[in-house]
Protein backbone atom coordinates (compact mmCIF):
# COMPACT_ATOMS: atom_id res chain seq x y z
CA UNK A 1 0.00 0.00 0.00
CA UNK A 2 1.28 3.46 -0.85
CA UNK A 3 2.13 5.58 2.16
CA UNK A 4 -0.14 8.56 1.41
CA UNK A 5 -3.43 6.63 1.06
CA UNK A 6 -2.49 4.66 4.18
CA UNK A 7 -2.01 7.84 6.17
CA UNK A 8 -5.32 9.17 4.88
CA UNK A 9 -7.08 6.03 6.07
CA UNK A 10 -5.63 6.55 9.54
CA UNK A 11 -7.00 10.07 9.68
CA UNK A 12 -10.55 11.01 10.66
CA UNK A 13 -13.05 11.04 7.75
CA UNK A 14 -13.18 14.85 7.73
CA UNK A 15 -9.42 15.21 7.91
CA UNK A 16 -8.92 12.55 5.25
CA UNK A 17 -11.31 14.39 2.90
CA UNK A 18 -9.58 17.72 3.58
CA UNK A 19 -6.19 16.17 2.83
CA UNK A 20 -7.55 14.73 -0.40
CA UNK A 21 -9.03 18.11 -1.34
CA UNK A 22 -5.61 19.72 -0.88
CA UNK A 23 -3.96 17.12 -3.09
CA UNK A 24 -6.65 17.59 -5.72
CA UNK A 25 -6.39 21.37 -5.62
CA UNK A 26 -2.66 21.27 -6.33
CA UNK A 27 -3.27 19.01 -9.34
CA UNK A 28 -6.13 21.19 -10.62
CA UNK A 29 -3.88 24.26 -10.63
CA UNK A 30 -1.37 22.36 -12.75
CA UNK A 31 -4.10 21.10 -15.09
CA UNK A 32 -5.83 24.46 -15.49
CA UNK A 33 -4.04 25.81 -18.61
CA UNK A 34 -4.89 22.63 -20.52
CA UNK A 35 -8.50 22.76 -19.32
CA UNK A 36 -8.83 26.34 -20.58
CA UNK A 37 -7.40 25.24 -23.91
CA UNK A 38 -9.95 22.42 -24.13
CA UNK A 39 -12.84 24.68 -23.17
CA UNK A 40 -11.92 27.26 -25.79
CA UNK A 41 -11.48 24.60 -28.46
CA UNK A 42 -14.97 23.26 -27.76
CA UNK A 43 -16.41 26.77 -27.56
CA UNK A 44 -14.92 27.75 -30.92
CA UNK A 45 -16.35 24.65 -32.59
CA UNK A 46 -19.93 24.32 -31.27
CA UNK A 47 -22.15 21.59 -32.69
CA UNK A 48 -25.93 21.35 -32.66
CA UNK A 49 -27.82 18.46 -31.03
CA UNK A 50 -27.15 15.11 -32.69
CA UNK A 51 -24.29 16.67 -34.67
CA UNK A 52 -21.58 16.49 -31.99
CA UNK A 53 -19.10 14.58 -34.16
CA UNK A 54 -16.03 16.73 -33.53
CA UNK A 55 -16.79 17.24 -29.84
CA UNK A 56 -17.29 13.55 -29.11
CA UNK A 57 -14.03 12.74 -30.91
CA UNK A 58 -12.22 15.37 -28.85
CA UNK A 59 -13.64 13.80 -25.68
CA UNK A 60 -12.77 10.22 -26.65
CA UNK A 61 -9.28 11.20 -27.78
CA UNK A 62 -8.61 13.05 -24.55
CA UNK A 63 -9.80 10.11 -22.45
CA UNK A 64 -7.41 7.83 -24.35
CA UNK A 65 -4.58 10.28 -23.68
CA UNK A 66 -5.45 10.04 -19.98
CA UNK A 67 -5.08 6.27 -20.06
CA UNK A 68 -8.74 5.27 -20.15
CA UNK A 69 -9.27 1.90 -21.83
CA UNK A 70 -12.96 1.29 -21.11
CA UNK A 71 -14.45 3.83 -23.55
CA UNK A 72 -17.65 3.46 -25.57
CA UNK A 73 -18.40 5.86 -28.42
CA UNK A 74 -21.46 6.28 -30.63
CA UNK A 75 -23.80 6.01 -27.65
CA UNK A 76 -27.15 7.65 -28.47
CA UNK A 77 -25.52 8.71 -31.77
CA UNK A 78 -22.60 10.78 -30.50
CA UNK A 79 -22.35 10.09 -26.78
CA UNK A 80 -19.22 8.85 -25.03
CA UNK A 81 -19.17 6.66 -21.91
CA UNK A 82 -15.98 5.91 -20.00
CA UNK A 83 -15.29 3.97 -16.82
CA UNK A 84 -12.52 4.74 -14.35
CA UNK A 85 -11.65 2.09 -11.77
CA UNK A 86 -10.08 3.48 -8.64
CA UNK A 87 -8.65 1.69 -5.63
CA UNK A 88 -11.68 -0.63 -5.78
CA UNK A 89 -14.05 -1.68 -8.56
CA UNK A 90 -17.16 -0.86 -6.55
CA UNK A 91 -19.22 1.02 -5.57
CA UNK A 92 -19.80 3.06 -8.73
CA UNK A 93 -20.96 6.65 -9.21
CA UNK A 94 -21.76 8.53 -12.44
CA UNK A 95 -20.79 12.00 -13.66
CA UNK A 96 -22.81 13.46 -16.52
CA UNK A 97 -21.84 16.27 -18.91
CA UNK A 98 -23.80 17.44 -21.97
CA UNK A 99 -21.90 18.46 -25.12
CA UNK A 100 -24.24 20.16 -27.61
CA UNK A 101 -24.71 23.81 -28.52
CA UNK A 102 -27.55 26.12 -29.60
CA UNK A 103 -28.62 27.80 -32.87
CA UNK A 104 -27.60 31.27 -31.66
CA UNK A 105 -25.21 33.77 -33.25
CA UNK A 106 -22.53 34.71 -30.72
CA UNK A 107 -22.12 38.46 -30.17
CA UNK A 108 -19.22 38.53 -27.70
CA UNK A 109 -15.88 39.54 -29.22
CA UNK A 110 -13.45 37.11 -27.62
CA UNK A 111 -10.48 35.25 -29.12
CA UNK A 112 -12.42 32.02 -28.62
CA UNK A 113 -15.75 33.10 -30.10
CA UNK A 114 -17.66 30.58 -32.21
CA UNK A 115 -16.23 29.74 -35.62
CA UNK A 116 -19.46 28.03 -36.62
CA UNK A 117 -21.85 30.71 -37.99
CA UNK A 118 -25.18 30.82 -36.17
CA UNK A 119 -24.18 28.18 -33.61
CA UNK A 120 -22.95 28.95 -30.11
CA UNK A 121 -22.27 27.38 -26.73
CA UNK A 122 -24.79 29.69 -25.09
CA UNK A 123 -25.71 27.28 -22.31
CA UNK A 124 -22.27 26.39 -20.99
CA UNK A 125 -22.04 22.83 -22.28
CA UNK A 126 -18.46 23.55 -23.32
CA UNK A 127 -17.69 24.14 -19.66
CA UNK A 128 -19.68 21.09 -18.52
CA UNK A 129 -17.67 18.88 -20.88
CA UNK A 130 -14.40 20.49 -19.81
CA UNK A 131 -15.17 20.05 -16.12
CA UNK A 132 -15.99 16.36 -16.62
CA UNK A 133 -12.76 15.86 -18.56
CA UNK A 134 -10.99 17.65 -15.73
CA UNK A 135 -12.49 15.30 -13.16
CA UNK A 136 -11.52 12.35 -15.35
CA UNK A 137 -7.93 13.59 -15.53
CA UNK A 138 -7.76 14.39 -11.83
CA UNK A 139 -9.10 11.04 -10.66
CA UNK A 140 -6.99 9.13 -13.17
CA UNK A 141 -3.92 10.77 -11.60
CA UNK A 142 -5.07 9.82 -8.10
CA UNK A 143 -6.79 6.46 -8.49
CA UNK A 144 -5.54 5.38 -5.08
CA UNK A 145 -7.75 8.08 -3.52
CA UNK A 146 -10.87 6.94 -5.39
CA UNK A 147 -12.73 4.35 -3.33
CA UNK A 148 -14.63 2.77 -6.23
CA UNK A 149 -15.42 3.35 -9.91
CA UNK A 150 -16.58 6.48 -11.72
CA UNK A 151 -18.65 6.29 -14.89
CA UNK A 152 -18.43 9.38 -17.10
CA UNK A 153 -21.46 10.11 -19.29
CA UNK A 154 -20.70 12.60 -22.06
CA UNK A 155 -24.16 13.22 -23.46
CA UNK A 156 -25.32 14.50 -26.85
CA UNK A 157 -28.57 16.28 -27.66
CA UNK A 158 -29.66 17.87 -24.40
CA UNK A 159 -30.93 20.84 -26.40
CA UNK A 160 -32.71 18.66 -28.98
CA UNK A 161 -35.69 20.68 -30.16
CA UNK A 162 -36.13 19.45 -33.74
CA UNK A 163 -38.40 21.38 -36.06
CA UNK A 164 -40.19 18.13 -36.85
CA UNK A 165 -41.29 17.93 -33.20
CA UNK A 166 -39.99 14.34 -33.22
CA UNK A 167 -36.92 12.59 -31.89
CA UNK A 168 -35.73 11.97 -28.37
CA UNK A 169 -33.35 13.66 -26.00
CA UNK A 170 -29.83 12.42 -25.47
CA UNK A 171 -30.24 11.39 -21.84
CA UNK A 172 -33.37 9.37 -22.56
CA UNK A 173 -31.65 7.55 -25.41
CA UNK A 174 -28.53 6.90 -23.35
CA UNK A 175 -30.59 5.35 -20.57
CA UNK A 176 -32.47 3.24 -23.13
CA UNK A 177 -29.13 2.03 -24.48
CA UNK A 178 -28.09 0.83 -21.03
CA UNK A 179 -25.54 3.36 -19.81
CA UNK A 180 -26.94 3.11 -16.28
CA UNK A 181 -26.10 -0.60 -16.12
CA UNK A 182 -22.96 -2.76 -16.15
CA UNK A 183 -21.95 -1.40 -13.73
CA UNK A 184 -24.98 0.37 -12.34
CA UNK A 185 -23.99 3.55 -10.53
CA UNK A 186 -25.38 4.10 -7.06
CA UNK A 187 -25.85 7.82 -7.77
CA UNK A 188 -25.39 10.37 -10.54
CA UNK A 189 -24.06 13.92 -10.35
CA UNK A 190 -24.36 16.74 -12.86
CA UNK A 191 -23.60 20.45 -12.91
CA UNK A 192 -24.81 23.42 -14.92
CA UNK A 193 -23.15 26.78 -15.36
CA UNK A 194 -25.18 29.84 -14.49
CA UNK A 195 -24.59 33.55 -14.10
CA UNK A 196 -27.94 34.74 -12.73
CA UNK A 197 -29.97 33.06 -9.99
CA UNK A 198 -32.76 33.56 -7.47
CA UNK A 199 -31.49 32.67 -3.99
CA UNK A 200 -33.92 30.96 -1.63
CA UNK A 201 -35.70 33.40 0.67
CA UNK A 202 -35.12 36.37 -1.64
CA UNK A 203 -38.34 37.73 -3.14
CA UNK A 204 -37.18 40.89 -4.90
CA UNK A 205 -36.86 41.24 -8.67
CA UNK A 206 -33.22 42.36 -8.53
CA UNK A 207 -30.59 40.53 -10.54
CA UNK A 208 -28.53 38.18 -8.38
CA UNK A 209 -25.30 36.73 -9.72
CA UNK A 210 -23.78 33.36 -8.96
CA UNK A 211 -20.12 34.23 -9.23
CA UNK A 212 -17.18 32.08 -10.24
CA UNK A 213 -16.17 30.28 -7.07
CA UNK A 214 -19.76 29.84 -5.89
CA UNK A 215 -22.09 26.85 -6.04
CA UNK A 216 -25.89 26.86 -6.03
CA UNK A 217 -28.22 24.02 -5.16
CA UNK A 218 -31.86 23.16 -4.58
CA UNK A 219 -32.94 20.26 -2.36
CA UNK A 220 -35.82 18.24 -3.82
CA UNK A 221 -37.47 19.78 -6.86
CA UNK A 222 -34.86 21.57 -8.94
CA UNK A 223 -36.75 22.46 -12.11
CA UNK A 224 -39.90 21.77 -14.07
CA UNK A 225 -41.57 19.17 -16.22
CA UNK A 226 -40.98 20.83 -19.58
CA UNK A 227 -43.48 19.86 -22.29
CA UNK A 228 -44.14 20.88 -25.89
CA UNK A 229 -47.43 21.21 -27.75
CA UNK A 230 -48.48 21.85 -31.33
CA UNK A 231 -52.04 22.99 -32.07
CA UNK A 232 -53.74 23.29 -35.46
CA UNK A 233 -56.95 25.33 -35.71
CA UNK A 234 -59.01 24.39 -38.77
CA UNK A 235 -61.44 26.96 -40.15
CA UNK A 236 -62.90 27.67 -43.59
CA UNK A 237 -61.37 29.93 -46.22
CA UNK A 238 -63.34 32.89 -47.58
CA UNK A 239 -62.79 36.28 -49.21
CA UNK A 240 -61.75 39.01 -46.81
CA UNK A 241 -64.83 41.03 -47.82
CA UNK A 242 -67.18 38.21 -46.76
CA UNK A 243 -65.90 36.68 -43.50
CA UNK A 244 -69.41 35.36 -42.74
CA UNK A 245 -68.96 32.84 -45.55
CA UNK A 246 -65.94 31.28 -43.87
CA UNK A 247 -64.62 30.38 -40.42
CA UNK A 248 -61.78 32.68 -39.45
CA UNK A 249 -59.04 30.44 -38.06
CA UNK A 250 -56.97 33.46 -37.02
CA UNK A 251 -59.78 34.90 -34.91
CA UNK A 252 -60.42 31.51 -33.33
CA UNK A 253 -56.71 31.04 -32.64
CA UNK A 254 -56.48 34.48 -31.04
CA UNK A 255 -59.33 33.60 -28.68
CA UNK A 256 -57.69 30.27 -27.89
CA UNK A 257 -54.35 31.90 -27.06
CA UNK A 258 -55.96 34.21 -24.53
CA UNK A 259 -58.19 31.50 -23.07
CA UNK A 260 -55.26 29.15 -22.48
CA UNK A 261 -53.72 31.77 -20.19
CA UNK A 262 -56.86 31.60 -18.04
CA UNK A 263 -55.81 28.11 -16.93
CA UNK A 264 -53.06 29.63 -14.80
CA UNK A 265 -54.88 32.72 -13.58
CA UNK A 266 -58.39 31.37 -12.96
CA UNK A 267 -58.67 27.60 -13.34
CA UNK A 268 -55.89 25.99 -11.30
CA UNK A 269 -54.63 26.09 -7.73
CA UNK A 270 -52.57 29.27 -7.48
CA UNK A 271 -50.09 27.47 -5.22
CA UNK A 272 -49.11 25.16 -8.07
CA UNK A 273 -46.38 26.59 -10.33
CA UNK A 274 -47.48 26.66 -13.98
CA UNK A 275 -46.23 28.42 -17.09
CA UNK A 276 -48.02 28.15 -20.45
CA UNK A 277 -46.21 29.96 -23.23
CA UNK A 278 -47.19 30.25 -26.89
CA UNK A 279 -43.92 30.64 -28.75
CA UNK A 280 -45.00 30.35 -32.39
CA UNK A 281 -48.11 31.22 -34.40
CA UNK A 282 -48.41 30.78 -38.15
CA UNK A 283 -51.38 31.21 -40.43
CA UNK A 284 -52.84 32.95 -43.42
CA UNK A 285 -51.77 33.32 -47.04
CA UNK A 286 -52.84 36.84 -48.06
CA UNK A 287 -54.21 39.99 -46.48
CA UNK A 288 -57.59 39.64 -48.21
CA UNK A 289 -58.19 35.95 -47.54
CA UNK A 290 -59.82 34.55 -44.39
CA UNK A 291 -57.35 31.94 -43.18
CA UNK A 292 -58.52 28.35 -42.96
CA UNK A 293 -55.66 27.13 -40.78
CA UNK A 294 -53.49 28.46 -37.96
CA UNK A 295 -50.74 26.56 -36.18
CA UNK A 296 -49.64 27.32 -32.63
CA UNK A 297 -46.61 26.00 -30.78
CA UNK A 298 -45.64 26.36 -27.17
CA UNK A 299 -44.54 24.94 -23.86
CA UNK A 300 -46.11 23.93 -20.57
CA UNK A 301 -44.04 23.83 -17.40
CA UNK A 302 -45.17 22.28 -14.13
CA UNK A 303 -43.65 20.55 -11.10
CA UNK A 304 -46.28 17.95 -10.23
CA UNK A 305 -47.06 15.04 -12.59
CA UNK A 306 -50.74 14.75 -11.61
CA UNK A 307 -51.23 18.50 -11.92
CA UNK A 308 -49.58 18.36 -15.33
CA UNK A 309 -52.16 15.81 -16.54
CA UNK A 310 -54.95 18.07 -15.31
CA UNK A 311 -53.55 20.99 -17.31
CA UNK A 312 -53.58 18.88 -20.47
CA UNK A 313 -57.25 18.02 -19.90
CA UNK A 314 -58.09 21.71 -19.40
CA UNK A 315 -56.31 22.64 -22.62
CA UNK A 316 -58.39 20.13 -24.56
CA UNK A 317 -61.60 21.37 -22.95
CA UNK A 318 -60.85 25.00 -23.82
CA UNK A 319 -59.84 24.24 -27.39
CA UNK A 320 -62.87 22.03 -27.94
CA UNK A 321 -65.27 24.63 -26.56
CA UNK A 322 -63.85 27.57 -28.51
CA UNK A 323 -63.55 25.79 -31.84
CA UNK A 324 -67.03 24.24 -31.63
CA UNK A 325 -68.54 27.60 -30.71
CA UNK A 326 -67.20 29.08 -33.94
CA UNK A 327 -67.72 26.13 -36.25
CA UNK A 328 -64.01 25.33 -36.34
CA UNK A 329 -62.07 22.27 -35.23
CA UNK A 330 -58.66 21.59 -33.74
CA UNK A 331 -55.86 19.08 -33.39
CA UNK A 332 -53.33 19.08 -30.54
CA UNK A 333 -50.16 17.05 -30.29
CA UNK A 334 -48.92 17.26 -26.72
CA UNK A 335 -45.51 15.83 -25.96
CA UNK A 336 -44.23 15.23 -22.46
CA UNK A 337 -40.51 15.85 -22.81
CA UNK A 338 -38.26 16.50 -19.81
CA UNK A 339 -39.51 15.23 -16.46
CA UNK A 340 -38.81 17.47 -13.49
CA UNK A 341 -35.46 16.98 -11.76
CA UNK A 342 -35.85 15.87 -8.16
CA UNK A 343 -32.57 16.14 -6.31
CA UNK A 344 -32.37 13.32 -3.80
CA UNK A 345 -32.66 14.94 -0.37
CA UNK A 346 -30.24 12.56 1.37
CA UNK A 347 -27.71 12.88 -1.43
CA UNK A 348 -27.90 16.68 -1.26
CA UNK A 349 -27.49 16.67 2.52
CA UNK A 350 -24.51 14.33 2.35
CA UNK A 351 -22.82 16.24 -0.49
CA UNK A 352 -23.04 19.80 0.83
CA UNK A 353 -20.11 19.34 3.25
CA UNK A 354 -17.89 18.55 0.25
CA UNK A 355 -18.94 21.78 -1.47
CA UNK A 356 -18.39 23.79 1.70
CA UNK A 357 -14.89 22.40 2.07
CA UNK A 358 -14.06 23.36 -1.52
CA UNK A 359 -15.50 26.89 -1.74
CA UNK A 360 -16.39 27.86 1.84
CA UNK A 361 -19.78 27.84 3.51
CA UNK A 362 -20.79 31.35 2.43
CA UNK A 363 -20.26 30.41 -1.22
CA UNK A 364 -22.67 27.47 -1.16
CA UNK A 365 -26.05 29.07 -1.81
CA UNK A 366 -29.50 27.51 -1.74
CA UNK A 367 -31.64 28.54 -4.72
CA UNK A 368 -35.35 28.39 -5.46
CA UNK A 369 -36.48 25.81 -8.03
CA UNK A 370 -36.61 27.07 -11.60
CA UNK A 371 -39.15 26.55 -14.37
CA UNK A 372 -36.62 25.45 -16.97
CA UNK A 373 -36.24 21.88 -18.16
CA UNK A 374 -33.22 19.56 -18.25
CA UNK A 375 -32.94 15.95 -19.36
CA UNK A 376 -30.54 15.06 -16.54
CA UNK A 377 -33.84 14.01 -14.98
CA UNK A 378 -33.82 10.80 -17.03
CA UNK A 379 -30.63 9.68 -15.28
CA UNK A 380 -31.98 10.76 -11.89
CA UNK A 381 -35.09 8.63 -12.42
CA UNK A 382 -32.87 5.53 -12.44
CA UNK A 383 -30.69 6.27 -9.39
CA UNK A 384 -30.53 9.10 -6.84
CA UNK A 385 -29.26 12.26 -8.49
CA UNK A 386 -27.90 15.67 -7.56
CA UNK A 387 -27.81 18.45 -10.15
CA UNK A 388 -26.13 21.61 -8.92
CA UNK A 389 -25.25 25.04 -10.30
CA UNK A 390 -21.73 26.25 -11.01
CA UNK A 391 -21.38 30.01 -10.75
CA UNK A 392 -19.64 31.64 -13.72
CA UNK A 393 -20.44 35.36 -13.33
CA UNK A 394 -17.79 38.06 -13.08
CA UNK A 395 -19.13 41.61 -13.17
CA UNK A 396 -15.68 43.17 -13.73
CA UNK A 397 -15.24 41.08 -16.89
CA UNK A 398 -18.79 41.76 -18.06
CA UNK A 399 -19.74 38.10 -17.68
CA UNK A 400 -23.24 38.62 -16.36
CA UNK A 401 -25.58 37.37 -19.06
CA UNK A 402 -28.02 34.51 -18.70
CA UNK A 403 -27.99 31.31 -20.70
CA UNK A 404 -29.51 31.00 -24.19
CA UNK A 405 -28.43 34.55 -25.02
CA UNK A 406 -25.80 35.68 -27.57
CA UNK A 407 -23.67 37.35 -24.86
CA UNK A 408 -23.37 34.34 -22.56
CA UNK A 409 -19.86 33.48 -21.37
CA UNK A 410 -18.00 31.94 -18.44
CA UNK A 411 -15.31 33.22 -16.12
CA UNK A 412 -12.89 30.37 -16.74
CA UNK A 413 -11.79 30.38 -13.09
CA UNK A 414 -15.10 28.58 -12.54
CA UNK A 415 -13.64 25.51 -14.23
CA UNK A 416 -11.37 25.00 -11.21
CA UNK A 417 -14.38 25.13 -8.92
CA UNK A 418 -16.37 22.75 -11.11
CA UNK A 419 -13.62 20.15 -11.18
CA UNK A 420 -12.84 20.45 -7.46
CA UNK A 421 -16.49 20.38 -6.36
CA UNK A 422 -17.43 17.44 -8.58
CA UNK A 423 -14.35 15.44 -7.59
CA UNK A 424 -15.00 16.06 -3.90
CA UNK A 425 -18.67 15.10 -4.26
CA UNK A 426 -17.81 11.90 -6.14
CA UNK A 427 -15.06 10.78 -3.77
CA UNK A 428 -17.07 11.57 -0.65
CA UNK A 429 -19.96 9.55 -2.05
CA UNK A 430 -17.73 6.56 -2.79
CA UNK A 431 -16.28 6.76 0.72
CA UNK A 432 -19.77 6.62 2.23
CA UNK A 433 -21.06 3.93 -0.12
CA UNK A 434 -18.05 1.70 0.49
CA UNK A 435 -18.65 1.52 4.24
Amino acid sequence: MKLLPFLLLLASPVLAAENRDAIFQKSIEAMFPKLVEIRRDIHMHPELPNEEVRTSKLVADRLKELGFTDIKTGVAKHGVVALLKGANDSPCVAVRADMDALPIKELRSTPYRSRNPGVMHACGHDVHTTCALGVAELLSKHKDLVNGSVKFLFQPAEEAMPATFKGDWGAKLMVAEGVMENPKPAAVFGLHTTATVQPAGVTDDAVHYLKAGQIGYTPGIDNANSDRFHIIIHGKMAHGSAPHKGVDAIAVAAEAVMALQMIKSRQTNTRQPLVISIGTIQGGDRENIIADKVELGGTVRTYDAKFRDGVIEQMHRILKGITEAHGASYEMEYRKTYPSIHNDLKLVEDTLPAFRRVVGEKNVIQLIPGMGGEDFSFFAQVVPGFYFRLGVANEEKGIIHGGHTPMYDCDEEAIKTGVAAMAAAVCDFLDRAAK
